[in-house]
């Protein structure tokens, strides 16, 4: 089973998570910029964390042997925060670096008129810089977040194929499937969506257009609920080629359309950082 996980906060994982995901067959992921957790007061922290997103991360990931690339933006919850505004400022710079195949992730958390500003501003850099974008609705009233995300996504003019609403659930699917918008979903241990919904709903609305990530972060979450998915699919009758195009075949349809991807294998990981006594924590 060969695994593209399209959403996935590998800053906060271990290097452990990396030789876990590698083992259950993750060999390409995206990591989405997201709110850390503790505010972010000042444009350098940004700046310092836009960097590791293109350069740390993805060479950290390549000696597991799995592709990385990332989507740039101002999150939503800190877009509400005065002092993160002129990170907008800094997003073109950042649009145009090797690896960034998306605009996210951008959207909302509480409905602000500051979100919606911001929301609007950075759609509109997708279109400047003709990236497909990765929109995050809110985890508080999800079916009005997700209604007003779809009606900014129509105003800005963006065609629907090239952008994905993502934290779905039952409640909301049906609003983004009409919409000709891709459809994210974030598998969890306990809230979210868990493996046996999804596979009700991709029974109820098939494999096209579908995304399946773990959106694991510094919460609770799991790096390796993209397997189980697959796992529970193959388990309730679905073929390896469903389980193929779901979590292979889709995120690499979604994020070429980016003209970014790169999904030749980087190093075997048996050759995990030879020669580098440091990074192997052995003495010099």
């Amino acid at each position: 089973m060969r695994i593209f996980d399209p959403h996935i906060h590998m800053t906060s994982r271990t290097t452990d998570d990396y030789e876990r995901m590698y083992e259950a067959g993750v060999r390409a992921l995206v990591e989405p910029a997201f709110w850390l957790g503790q505010p972010r007061t000042s444009v350098g922290s940004f700046v310092d964390y836009f960097d590791g997103l293109v350069g740390w991360e993805p060479f950290r990931a390549a000696q597991f042997g799995i592709r990385h690339h990332c989507t740039m933006a101002l999150n939503p919850k800190e877009a509400n925060d005065p002092r993160c505004r002129p990170v907008l400022e800094l997003l073109p710079r950042y649009l145009e670096k090797d690896g960034v195949v998306a605009v996210g992730e951008v959207g909302y958390d509480s409905m602000t008129p500051e979100e919606d500003e911001v929301f609007a501003q950075q759609l509109a850099l997708a279109l400047e810089h003709d990236l497909p974008v990765l929109v995050h609705t809110p985890h508080r009233d999800k079916a009005e977040g997700t209604r007003r995300s779809l009606d900014v996504v129509r105003e800005s003019g963006l065609p629907p194929e090239r952008v994905v609403l993502d934290h779905l659930n039952e409640v909301t699917v049906k609003m983004v499937a009409e919409s000709g918008c891709w459809m994210g979903f974030s598998i969890y241990p306990d809230t979210k969506m868990d493996e046996d919904r999804m596979v009700a709903i991709l029974r109820e609305y098939g494999t096209e257009r579908m995304l399946v990530n773990s959106a694991a972060d510094w919460g609770r979450s799991d790096p390796l609920k993209t397997r189980r998915t697959g796992d529970a699919m193959l388990a309730a009758g679905f073929t390896e080629d469903d389980v193929d195009r779901v979590l292979w075949r889709n995120p690499v349809e979604f994020y070429g359309q980016s003209g970014r991807l790169t999904l030749d294998a980087p190093l075997d990981p048996g050759t995990l950082f030879e020669g580098n006594s440091v990074l192997r924590g052995t003495p010099a």
